[in-house]
């Protein structure tokens, strides 16, 4: 019996093999819908592309190169003259003005002979690289939310925002499971440090994207969330055992692939338990891309190297050296290369010198046509910039942004009920570096703001709302609370009735005693559009029932809150 189930499973794994070379195209991500009629025109239209590229083209489909649109006209014609003369397969667009790099866009796509694949850090929508464009919450905001079509709607706006853009490939959601809350890089990148919630929150969110046309990438394989160094400082090492990594980081990786999940970004990592040899990154190793991603997993999707310019890698290896490393190792794609022209010489030689087997350009290749024709790439229309800041940043973005605050929103205690807020006049003490007043203009006029230097002038016996405000600007500002404001809340707490209200990460609550405090909200984030909404459910319009997404500290563990339901409208 057992020898007829090895024979059985050796059939099948052959039969496999030999569909799988016999087409030679295969990718994770596959429309919804798609018949056998539509597969077959895509797999014509990709052999038929293929073998009308020569050797060159083929490499230069492998690399994709950052545009700057900011860093004036040479480094616009630097790209340009890679574009037209490396027949590059994509573009990361970095910070700039819509409108100038949609017109960029439209000129590139034009002269490529292959449609290329545009991307784009938009964890938070199109504002992570455009300013103009509307902000979408964080992840771990995200991850307090219960209802996760929320999410879908999300990325689904986000999506909308791509196609208008002529973006195809957003390089999210982050799945890594943030369990270190001292992490440099993920932080409010990550869904939290639950591995259920993430994959819920993550899957939400790839599938608004890819629902829409628009490929996800789930990053930073193996998993990134605890890590104390920074990746684009330097090279960060995840020291746990297999069985930790198993079902802690690879756990929602595994999850999403089963998925169809277009993409898989693959970090500058040290795994010493996946990867023997010492200081080896996760992005250049073979043991990791190859052995666990492609075989052991099983992945069929397009993989992808996390950006090439991080000094994790960057520093250690000429331009080139990196990209063919990359290649050798397992990855389709070579993101953010820094040497085209000699990564497609060295990838060239390792060929001829049998180093990478000819096969691995042609599986490449293909699986990257096949995605492209699916993503509508192989018909590209042109995107026009009129009115692209208004398009990106209105009443619709408005509307479901404060709706997901709304529901993010964390209520962690309120002993003395003291929420919703009646009529009775409130004092408001704003503390913390950031902005605070547009909380302020949406409480009203029963508020009286006091500085932290004039706190004993509030009567005892009242209700003081203490706004902890930290800095919006970026996700990986420090969540931290200064002594100077500890020590204010509690003064306060002594004969105050004190609403505590995070306008920041729940980490900023880490080794704040709130024992003495009645009420706590956490916001997650400090803008108008959290501000506006934590006002809204102060007040009782909206309901507040949200979950802690992370372990903060012994007291307070992932998956607490409360629910508190809205006033009924008189």
């Amino acid at each position: 019996m057992l020898l007829f189930k090895i024979m059985k499973k050796l059939v099948y794994t052959s039969l496999f093999i030999i569909l799988c070379l016999s087409s030679k195209i295969t990718a994770q991500y596959q429309p919804q819908n798609l018949s056998k009629e539509d597969l077959k025109k895509a797999r014509h239209w990709v052999d038929k592309t293929y073998k009308n590229l020569s050797q060159d083209e083929k490499l230069g489909q492998l690399f994709i190169v950052a545009l700057y649109t900011n860093k004036g006209e040479n480094e616009i014609n630097n790209v340009r003259n890679i574009v037209v003369n490396e027949k590059i397969g994509g573009l990361i667009l970095m910070q700039d003005d819509a409108a100038r790099e949609i017109n960029l866009v439209n000129e590139f796509q034009q002269k490529s002979k292959i449609p290329l694949m545009i991307g784009m850090d938009a964890e938070w929508g199109l504002y992570q690289r455009i300013a103009a464009a509307h902000k979408f919450p964080w992840a771990m905001t995200l991850g307090a939310i219960q209802d996760k079509n929320l999410i879908h709607q999300m990325s689904s706006k986000i999506a909308e925002d791509c196609h208008r853009m002529g973006i195809n490939w957003d390089f999210a959601p982050v799945v890594d499971v943030n369990t270190n809350p001292d992490n440099p890089i993920i932080g409010n990148r990550s869904f939290g440090s639950e591995v259920s919630n993430v994959i819920s929150s993550a899957s939400a969110y790839a599938s608004g994207l890819q629902d829409n046309t628009i490929l996800a990438a789930i990053k930073h394989f193996p998993g990134h969330g605890d890590t104390s160094t920074d990746s684009h400082l330097d090279l960060p090492m995840v020291s746990h055992n297999l069985d930790r990594l198993n079902t802690i980081e690879l756990a929602p990786f595994k999850a999403l692939m089963k998925e169809g999940i277009g993409g898989v970004m693959v970090a500058h990592l040290y795994v010493p338990a996946f990867e023997s040899g010492k200081g080896i990154p996760a992005s250049v190793s073979k043991n990791i891309i190859t052995g666990l991603l492609k075989e052991k997993l099983g992945y069929k999707g397009l993989i992808i190297t996390d950006a090439l310019n991080m000094n994790a890698v960057a520093s250690k290896y000429k331009p080139g050296e990196l990209d063919a490393l990359a290649f050798k190792a397992g990855n389709d794609i070579m993101l953010f290369s820094q040497g085209v022209v000699e990564g497609k010489k060295l990838i060239q030689k390792a060929i001829e010198n049998g180093e990478i087997p000819k096969s691995r350009v042609e599986e490449s290749v293909k699986k990257i046509l096949l995605t492209k024709y699916f993503l509508g790439l192989y018909q590209y229309s042109p995107k026009n910039p009129e009115n692209i800041n208004s398009d990106l940043n209105n009443d619709s973005h408005k509307a479901l942004v404060q709706n997901l605050y709304s529901n993010a929103l964390t209520l962690l205690k309120d002993e003395k009920k003291l929420l919703p807020l009646k009529t009775q006049q409130i004092y408001y003490v704003p503390l913390e570096e950031a902005p605070y007043q547009t909380f302020a203009n949406e409480m009203g006029q029963k508020v009286i703001i006091k500085k932290a230097n004039e706190i004993n002038t509030i009567p005892a016996n009242s209700k003081v709302i203490v706004g902890f405000h930290k800095d919006n600007s970026t996700a990986y500002k420090s969540y931290k609370i200064s002594e100077a404001s500890k020590k204010v809340l509690s003064d306060l707490s002594k004969n105050q009735n004190v609403i505590l209200n995070v306008f920041g990460s729940a980490y900023a609550l880490k080794d704040i005693d709130i024992s003495n405090i009645s009420t706590v909200l956490v916001s997650y984030e400090n803008n108008d559009d959290s501000m506006t909404a934590t006002a809204n459910a102060l007040k009782g319009k909206t309901k507040i029932w949200g979950r802690l997404p992370v372990l903060v500290n012994d007291k307070l563990k992932a998956g607490m809150g409360m629910d508190l339901e809205p006033m009924a409208e008189k």
